[in-house]
């Protein structure tokens, strides 16, 4: 039996029990696969927490090495099958993006046993999510932040933390319950009743606490919002993808049939429709055809109309955008996708991959947009978001700072769903529901092939759209301006709920350190027992 010190809460610090490795890279691989059921398209939200307990579990005790080939497996269970939509695009986008967000946590998860044998350690696990969450967020490439905790907690009872400190308060509150999990089936016999009381306690309270928050007031302002999905075929290759113009044409008939149907008095007229991500191939302002279909679609509905456009760039390149027409005035103003799809929308070091694979089919790079003003059409104030910008924290703030009273994701997922539906439209409405309660705002969602949704500020689903069909949403939902504390906070909770976990590995280093000196000047016996402390 391994030697330990007992602190005054009953858990085990220094050398801790541990599993034999087979049965924690066991565990570790099980982790894996719990937390990815708790996400779309299986989305079990109540296991979520349940991940995070059980690596905890297989990596305690262990050194770093060994924690390296655990989190390994961890991570090879859970973001494998999470993003098994991208082998639609190619096999070997979906095995290298899996490895690399596996060797990430991997080399993360070498810190975790250290973080254990502290005081308070619950606490710092759950500090040592966010840290890898922000970390993953922004790095390599810009970061990949899909797979985050939170965006997979938007039916649950806690869920409400978003609004308070945004998707990292999320994450923070649901590692912290599987932190407290793994308290509990650490704590040593003669500790578990008061291990139960405070896991209890600490549930109770991260369950509950969001209710006292102040929500947004309510303005009184409304607008009919309107969602058209035109669908594609779904049997094109990926060559056919790239260079189909009837995009366009499913997206006008589809509106055509929502203005037959608003004159027939079936549905009220929109306050402004929407298109998703390039619902048009090129730039409509470049393209007498295309310029022409998208006027009359405006003129049918006699109302603003947000395309998705391919716009024209300086330098031969291009902008993926959103470009909003008025009626009898023509495009009137755009935004750019400002967050671009590393090996989708820009090549990195071109010269030596641009020639590989699908990459052909990428013949140049996109420009990244620089605004994050909001579209205005009339009293509503569009905060575009394109697509893969849902996931990031800072691009989804940015326009509801700017006074963006409803926020819209224009996407197109036909790529990701062609062959095998792994669960990338679910994933991203799930991420989509998540920004609605962070920010207080109705989230119109307009997807090519589904899924389209329109979501209320509490993130409840009003309507949806399935994938591979066509049709349009209408939805009249609030329009709400004031701030949520998430939003005025910006990125303050991540860093503060973050940081704990860097603190807490330096305390434990200095503490070993000053162990190590004093113990060289002592007796054989006093080391020994010194050891114990470690």
């Amino acid at each position: 039996m391994p030697r330990t010190r007992v602190t005054l809460d009953g858990q085990h610090i220094g050398r801790q029990a541990r599993l034999p490795l087979k049965q924690a890279w066991g565990t570790a691989g099980l982790a894996g696969i719990v937390l990815y059921t708790s996400f779309p398209p299986i989305g079990l939200w109540f296991l979520a927490p349940v991940g995070p307990a059980l690596l905890l579990i297989a990596v305690r005790g262990r050194s770093a090495r060994s924690a390296f080939t655990v989190g390994a497996v961890f991570g090879a269970f859970f973001f494998g099958p999470l993003i098994a939509w991208l082998a639609n695009l190619a096999v070997a986008a979906w095995l290298a993006l899996t490895a690399a967000q596996t060797l990430i946590l991997a080399l993360a998860t070498m810190l975790l046993p250290q973080l254990l044998r502290t005081p308070g350690w619950p606490l710092l696990a759950a500090a040592w999510w966010v840290a890898v969450e922000a970390v993953r967020g922004r790095a390599p490439l810009g970061g990949f932040p899909w797979g985050r905790l939170a965006f997979g907690q938007a039916d649950a009872p806690w869920a409400d933390w978003a609004a308070i400190g945004g998707a990292p308060a999320l994450t923070f509150v649901t590692a912290l319950l599987g932190s407290l999990l793994a308290y509990v089936i650490t704590a040593r016999r003669a500790a578990r009743v008061r291990a139960w009381a405070i896991a209890a306690c600490g549930t109770a309270a991260l369950a509950s606490s969001p209710s006292l928050m102040t929500a947004p007031a309510a303005s009184g302002k409304s607008a009919v919002v309107a969602v058209v999905q035109g669908n594609v075929e779904r049997a094109r290759t990926l060559e056919e993808q790239a260079r189909v113009r009837g995009v366009a044409e499913n997206h006008a008939r589809e509106t055509r049939k929502l203005a037959d149907d608003v004159r027939a008095g079936k549905v009220p007229r929109p306050d402004v429709v929407l298109w998703p991500e390039n619902s048009l191939d090129s730039d409509p302002e470049a393209d007498p055809e295309l310029g022409g279909l998208v006027a009359d679609s405006v003129r049918e509905l006699d109302a603003p109309l947000l395309i998705g456009a391919i716009l024209d760039g300086p330098g031969g390149r291009s902008y993926n955008a959103g470009q909003l027409w008025l009626p009898g005035q023509g495009p009137v103003a755009a935004y750019a996708k400002r967050q671009l799809v590393p090996f989708g929308e820009y090549i990195p070091a071109r010269s030596v991959l641009g020639g590989l694979g699908a990459l052909q089919l990428i013949p140049r790079d996109f420009i990244p947009g620089t605004s994050q003003a909001p579209l205005a059409a009339g009293p509503v104030r569009l905060g575009d978001v394109i697509c893969y910008e849902i996931a990031y924290d800072s691009r989804v703030r940015d326009t509801v700072r700017a006074g963006a009273n409803l926020l819209v994701v224009q996407t197109n997922n036909a790529t990701y769903e062609r062959g095998f539906q792994g669960g990338q439209s679910e994933q991203q409405l799930a991420m989509a529901r998540i920004r609605a309660i962070e920010h207080g705002r109705a989230v119109a969602l307009a997807s090519t092939s589904g899924v389209s949704a329109i979501v209320g500020p509490d993130g409840d689903v009003r309507d949806r759209i399935g994938t591979w069909r066509g049709g349009y949403l209408v939805e009249r939902i609030p329009l709400l301006g004031e701030r949520t504390i998430a939003a005025s906070l910006g990125s303050w909770p991540e860093a503060l709920l973050g940081t704990p976990a860097l603190l807490g590995l330096i305390r434990r280093r200095k503490r070993a350190h000053t162990l190590s000196a004093s113990s060289a000047c002592m007796p054989k016996e006093d080391q020994d027992f010194t050891n114990l402390l470690r």
